[in-house]
């Protein structure tokens, strides 16, 4: 059995853990962005998470993780409708990858074989209901951008060439991961995610002794260490199930509502996408902590990973956008 290293074991990073589970809370927030330092846990995070995530409900067999048989598409091998509980699927899509491996494509094997047209489904329909992660993002090829906001846009994967006609959900929260010395996003591509949050080495002695110890245990016993720290992931788990059902009830008053607006209005931000990922990842938050309504503190503590990639760039002001975004809410708050 393959061991994966337990997300609460991950010292420090607060800020991008909190994010990866504001997301498994309300996927609708869109996703996140992890720059940062190499060797800084972005990759074992991600990893870390897909433990934690409740299992869904899913028709054995369906390529794009069905829940209902109704659900499954023409294209796809006959099945009896039987109902299993699997992880939350959480797919890697690995720089370099083809367009048909992304989207799926003629399925050569079986028109060789059978002289049938069949469709092999891609990427996008296994990480459907799940997560897409992507490591170097920022290094990945323009078409396959192009191609990822196209889906994100509309939540279905349309696939035209071979004279096949193919459409199927493809719904997915997007991880994405890079170094930012390795260059920037695409504006478009960025806007896409709900919340961004930069991350570096541990900055003090005792954290880096504890990051390579407990790596060191985990590497000698992955078994064991993984063991010890089971009553802890259960806890976040546990939270991550009873957010999940309450978020629905979170009372979002019109102060709230009116302090986003005037947030995002004094940073210049474009469209409404950032007043969007404030509510429902402030939401999220009040629901995580097991509160029973959104307060200004709960957008305080979001605003930075909600707003700071949206912002447009200032040659003039040399502050990172973090502290931009503190700025502003200082002045709002005013």
């Amino acid at each position: 059995m393959k061991h994966v290293y337990p997300f609460s074991a991950i010292v420090g990073q607060d800020d991008m853990k909190l994010a990866m589970i504001l997301t498994a809370i309300d996927p609708k927030i869109g996703g996140v962005l992890v720059f940062g330092d190499r060797g800084t846990g972005k990759s074992t995070a991600v990893r870390g998470l897909s433990a934690l995530l409740p299992k869904i409900s899913v028709v054995q067999g369906c390529p794009i993780n069905s829940a209902r048989l109704d659900d499954v598409p023409d294209w796809a091998p006959k099945l009896d409708g039987t109902l299993v509980q699997v992880l939350t699927p959480v797919v890697d899509l690995p720089l370099g990858v083809s367009e048909d491996r992304v989207t799926g494509a003629l399925d050569i094997e079986r028109a060789l074989m059978e002289g049938v047209k069949a469709f092999q489904s891609g990427l996008l329909a296994a990480a459907n209901r799940g997560y897409l992660y992507i490591d170097e993002i920022n290094l990945l090829e323009d078409h396959i951008v192009d191609l990822l906001l196209d889906v994100a846009q509309s939540g279905e994967n349309v696939v035209e060439r071979e004279g096949m006609s193919i459409k199927h959900p493809a719904q997915f929260v997007l991880i994405g991961s890079g170094n930012p010395e390795e260059g920037d996003l695409r504006p478009q591509l960025l806007d896409r995610f709900g919340l961004s949050v930069d991350v570096g080495s541990p900055s003090t002695v005792s954290d880096r002794v504890t990051v390579i110890r407990r790596r060191d245990a985990f590497d000698t016993d992955p078994a064991q260490f993984c063991h010890s720290w089971q009553a802890q992931e259960q806890i976040i788990q546990d939270a991550i199930t009873v957010a999940r059902e309450q978020i629905a009830f979170i009372d979002v008053s019109e102060d709230v509502l009116e302090f986003c607006a005037k947030l995002c209005m004094t940073l210049g931000s474009d469209g409404l996408r950032g007043e969007l990922a404030l509510l429902r990842a402030g939401r999220a938050l009040a629901a995580y902590q097991g509160r029973d309504a959104v307060t200004l503190s709960h957008i305080q503590q979001i605003a930075p990973m909600s707003l700071s990639h949206r912002l447009r760039r200032d040659p003039l002001d040399e502050a990172g956008s973090g502290a931009r975004v503190q700025r502003a809410l200082d002045a709002v708050l005013q």
